[in-house]
């Protein structure tokens, strides 16, 4: 289990979360494809909500949630942009906090399981300040709190 944040060539920044689970991309994969389960992983004091979502998501899906970032309320929408079970999908903001927001999920099978990547490259409103004294520790937050759901649900192992 890992989480980096580093400097994005061109500007913006990269998030990179690694975990490890056990059994086979196609076993993992299902989980992280229904929208339904973003509530259960993400961390309680964002006050998450979906407000809309496909049953079923695929190339082309749209995505609406609201939030609260520092308590502010916040309205993000995105979009299915790629989506190859059980490899890997992609959402990208079309309306939310950030300048631009691109998460990409990736699934690869491993010796003992499957290797899961996100790597989210972003632009946060107000630029490097911001980042370094507000977005990129609540990003690792986040991210942390989510690694540690899917540990207990999924059985990560690192």
């Amino acid at each position: 289990m890992s989480i980096r944040v580093r400097p994005r060539v061109g500007g913006g920044y990269v998030l990179e979360a690694v975990q490890h689970f056990p059994g086979a991309p196609e076993d993992v994969f299902p989980f992280f494809a229904d929208a339904g389960n973003l509530e259960r992983i993400t961390p309680p004091w964002l006050r998450f909500r979906i407000v809309a979502a496909p049953d079923a998501l695929g190339l082309g899906s749209l995505i609406d949630y609201r939030l609260r970032i520092r308590g502010l309320p916040v309205r993000w929408r995105t979009e299915i942009t790629a989506f190859e079970p059980p490899h890997r999908f992609v959402d990208d903001q079309l309306r939310g906090p950030y300048r631009w927001w691109r998460h990409e999920h990736l699934f690869e099978a491993v010796e003992d399981g499957t290797r899961a990547v996100d790597r989210v490259d972003y632009a946060p409103t107000g630029g490097r300040l911001v980042n370094r004294l507000l977005v990129q520790r609540d990003l690792e937050r986040i991210f942390a709190y989510r690694q540690q759901v899917l540990r207990d649900v999924l059985g990560a192992n690192g």
